[in-house]
């Protein structure tokens, strides 16, 4: 590929935004709901496509630019001009790295790391959430695979995110790391280094979001409560039905002092929950009245 020179890609780029307004200009009430989904379709592909070019220019800014021309880092100087968070610069710049066209030390162009993940983007195959997918797969590949195999199985849940959705190449992703690395990382000391709780920032109304990775003896344990007590319809008031029980599971002084009371009103010996002390001030049934 020759190099562009500044007026293509001015001439380039003043199209596409020609184009662009003069789509915004236009109004789809003619098309049938089929034609309607060609065209989102075919909005999607060109939205996917650009990442593309985006992966470019930042990979060429992070080989020339200096501090001094950006007034700070890379991720800064993106988040300041373009007004996102610096947690989103970052991965921009991770994907580019991952993504994007390369050059050697001596100057010769290198094809992507991902090199199928960033041919089925260009083409528009996939989106943002294959591509995290991917990432994450080959991020977790441990380093006894050799390399052929890293390109082979990278190319293989490329073919797969440019007909699936990315939760169904998530669970093949899965499937095929089984495959790859049967054993896992399951060492305590492994664990022990990626468990952790995130709290979020507080939100409008007071709430916090919690985030993290507890380890899997923390897991058995939350299930096990939460098959006990987190069951459809077990923790909902209304439809509960408690046990009672007529009489006292021991004879203290309150269950004596309210024994009384029970010949009095039979209903109210339905008061007394099984193992506790048969509340004798909190607790009165509905039909409960004092004797007169």
């Amino acid at each position: 590929m020759s190099a562009s020179t500044r007026e293509e890609i001015v001439a380039v780029l003043d199209a596409s935004d020609d184009a662009q307004d003069q789509l915004c200009e236009l109004t789809f009430d003619a098309l049938t709901t089929p034609e309607l989904l060609r065209v989102v379709e075919r909005l999607e592909r060109r939205e996917r496509r650009s990442r593309s070019v985006r992966h470019a220019l930042i990979n060429q800014l992070r080989a020339q630019a200096s501090e001094d021309d950006l007034g700070g880092k890379l991720p800064a100087a993106l988040a300041e001009r373009l007004r996102i968070t610096k947690t989103e610069a970052h991965r921009w710049i991770a994907e580019a790295e991952d993504l994007g066209d390369r050059r050697a030390l001596t100057g010769e162009p290198l094809p992507p790391k991902l090199t199928a993940t960033a041919a089925a983007q260009r083409d528009g195959l996939i989106g943002d959430a294959h591509i995290r997918v991917i990432r994450d797969f080959v991020a977790h590949l441990p380093a006894a695979v050799d390399p052929g195999t890293r390109v082979a199985a990278e190319k293989d849940l490329a073919g797969k995110a440019g007909d699936f959705r990315p939760d169904q190449v998530a669970k093949y992703a899965h499937e095929l790391m089984a495959l790859l690395h049967p054993d896992g990382d399951y060492s305590d000391e492994e664990c022990a280094r990626k468990r952790g709780l995130i709290l979020g920032r507080q939100e409008y109304d007071g709430m916090s979001r919690l985030s993290g990775l507890i380890t899997p003896e923390l897991r058995a344990l939350i299930e096990a409560a939460w098959a006990k007590l987190a069951a459809p319809g077990h923790a909902i008031p209304t439809t509960t039905t408690q046990s009672w029980s007529p009489i006292p599971s021991a004879a203290i002084p309150a269950a004596n002092a309210n024994a009384s009371m029970t010949r009095w009103s039979p209903a109210s010996a339905r008061c007394w929950p099984p193992g506790t002390w048969a509340a004798t001030t909190g607790c009165r049934c509905p039909s409960w009245s004092p004797p007169r």
